[in-house]
């Protein structure tokens, strides 16, 4: 008789040890910056005067007046499309493509990943401002409703939906298909639904762009966002207590909602794995040649036993027998990935999901159509110079190699090694209240940060300061911990190697994020020399001299094509091999020794 060989567990200090950047770097670039905008907010005064202490009287002033909480109100109000088109929208698209097959869900995928990389709120912003013209002519004339203050919030609201429609759907399709492919989705889609309406909420209480670009917050405070009442106090009137204090209110909101996300993530015991490749259709042929095959789980497995435990059976396997005691060390299994869950697609299947596809691609073509016009009818202009482009791309792109490597690291410590053993996960909530937040509820302090450093006006400056993407440390940590499940001791091949392209994807999202970012680089760059092409375009729209903006400027070919040709091939090689599950994987345990 032999026993099981069960793998040694990987020493905690090495977790703690790759965990360590991603803990400095929240504590420079989060804690300490978030420390100082809480004691901003106590303060009275700026650049015109001096600034003394002034207690909890800006807090008073602006939970007792009407500004704070119609930017709150409004604000709030912005949210609401977006997600009723995530949380209604996207499982209904998603449910639809993976029930019609392989080929119509990778088409989805496709499809809508153009969304995505040409989405420039700036540049979406610019095209919309065309509908002020007198020769406008369309779906953009809406924008005439931006005159007035009373129809003003409203026709802000519709544009808004109409600019984040496809964008919104593209993102739930990545994010609910894997849920589909765990398996049994039901507690896991209502996990991922809660945690991506908490997003789009906490996404749209930091909305600037639309708001600054298209309004300016006016006409008369009508369509104030919380991010622009925030910046008008500090950088407009130079009083940096109450823009800390408006600052302050916002991050405690978006606290509250990246706690609740992370604990939704970690109480429903969510994972991300890989799937197998899509195989051919099962049949009969196929499933006695499983039958029959040797098992490479351990002598005396059947080829249709899981190696995740139980003896459970994968979709197309073989009925597994009661498995032998094996007598080769648990070490040696491979780490096989999980099969996907295949459903038959009959005709109506079909149908319904290429009918549903050209749907929302159709509906998302109209809402983008003002962009795509404006796009063909934008002038040359210095904003999509190469001065500009350089500007945009090199300091995003730095930022988030630095920022998502670091939460790399961070997510194989916390999720592949698991220093505090089946606790690990919990180490997320000390990251958690900045799941959400992003650069422009601590613009105030890094600013002032920039400018004791003398960086102000540099091209450093550029960079956004974030040492770790906690969005991005979220979902590798998820990743590393059910790719470890399976990896037994091969930590390197079962782990890293797997998770590596998961890094790359987000580092490429980040990058796109920080690309289109407008509120920092215009905070930190006065110089036109400096100038990124979020910040280019909105100076041409504040110009009278300019008839025609540049729309097409923050998305120029080169990386439309670039950043599309590399999220496709993400999609079909890697995100629709995902899968979201619940709880976790055991090894291969086999049943008691045969006598």
């Amino acid at each position: 008789m032999t026993s099981p060989h069960h793998p040694q567990a990987h020493s905690p200090a090495l977790g703690w040890l790759l965990a360590v950047p991603a803990l400095l770097g929240a504590l420079i670039t989060l804690v300490l910056p978030t420390a100082q905008t809480i004691w901003l907010s106590f303060q009275s005064g700026g650049v015109l005067r001096d600034i003394s202490y002034a207690g909890p009287a800006n807090y008073a002033e602006l939970l007792g007046g009407s500004e704070f909480w119609r930017a709150l109100g409004f604000t709030l109000s912005l949210t609401v499309i977006p997600l009723l088109v995530t949380v209604v929208v996207g499982p209904l698209l998603a449910l639809a493509l993976d029930r019609a097959g392989t080929w119509p869900r990778r088409a989805g995928r496709i499809a809508l990943s153009l969304a995505v990389v040409t989405f420039a709120p700036v540049g979406i912003a610019a095209a919309w401002m065309r509908g002020l013209t007198p020769n406008a002519s369309g779906v953009v004339t809406l924008a005439e409703g931006l005159r007035e203050a009373a129809t003003a919030p409203g026709t802000l609201r519709l544009i808004v939906a109409a600019a984040t429609f496809g964008v919104v759907c593209a993102l739930a399709l990545i994010a609910y298909l894997p849920v589909l492919r765990g398996g049994s989705p039901g507690l896991a889609m209502l996990a991922v639904t809660i945690m991506l309406a908490f997003a789009v909420v906490a996404v749209g209480l930091q909305a600037f762009s639309f708001g600054m670009v298209l309004t300016h917050g006016g006409p008369q405070r009508a369509t104030e966002t919380l991010a622009g009442l925030s910046y008008d106090y500090a950088f407009r009137l130079a009083e940096f207590g109450p823009g800390a204090a408006v600052s302050t209110l916002t991050w405690v909101i978006l606290a509250a909602l990246g706690i609740a996300a992370t604990l939704v993530a970690v109480a429903f015991r969510l994972r991300i794995t890989l799937t197998s490749p899509d195989a051919a259709p099962d049949s009969d042929a196929r499933i006695r040649a499983e039958h029959a095959a040797p098992s490479p789980y351990g002598v005396g497995a059947p080829a249709g036993a899981s190696p995740y435990g139980g003896g459970a059976v994968f979709p197309g396997a073989a009925p597994a027998l009661r498995p032998e005691w094996s007598s080769g060390p648990v070490k040696d299994l491979p780490p096989a990935p999980v099969p996907p869950v295949r459903r038959a697609s009959g005709p109506v299947a079909v149908a319904v999901g290429v009918t549903t596809l050209i749907v929302v691609v159709a509906v998302g073509l109209v809402c983008a159509w003002p962009w795509i016009d404006g796009v063909l009818a934008s002038p040359g202009s210095p904003a999509g110079e190469l001065q500009a482009q350089v500007n945009t791309w090199v300091p995003a792109l730095v930022g988030a190699i630095v920022s998502v490597g670091v939460a790399y690291l961070g997510a194989l410590g916390i999720g592949g090694l698991r220093p505090i053993g089946r606790y690990s996960e919990w180490l997320l909530l000390l990251f958690a209240p900045w799941l959400f937040a992003g650069t422009g509820v601590l613009g105030g302090a890094n600013w002032q940060n920039m400018l004791n450093l003398d960086l102000v006006d540099t091209f450093p400056a550029l960079v956004p300061p974030v040492l770790v993407s906690v969005p991005a440390l979220l979902v590798l940590t998820l990743l590393c911990r059910g790719l470890s499940e399976r990896a037994g001791r091969d930590f390197f091949g079962g782990v890293v190697l797997p998770s590596l392209p998961m890094a790359g994807i987000l580092a490429g999202a980040v990058t796109l994020v920080n690309a289109h970012d407008l509120l920092w680089p215009m905070l930190v760059a006065q110089e036109p020399e400096l100038f990124t092409t979020a910040v280019a375009q909105a100076g041409q729209l504040s110009s009278q001299a300019v008839r025609t903006p540049d729309a097409g400027a923050a998305t120029p070919l080169l990386v439309v094509g670039v950043a599309l040709a590399a999220l496709v091939a993400a999609q079909l090689l890697y995100l629709d091999r995902l899968a979201i599950v619940r709880g976790g994987v055991t090894g291969w345990r086999p049943g008691p020794p045969a006598a």
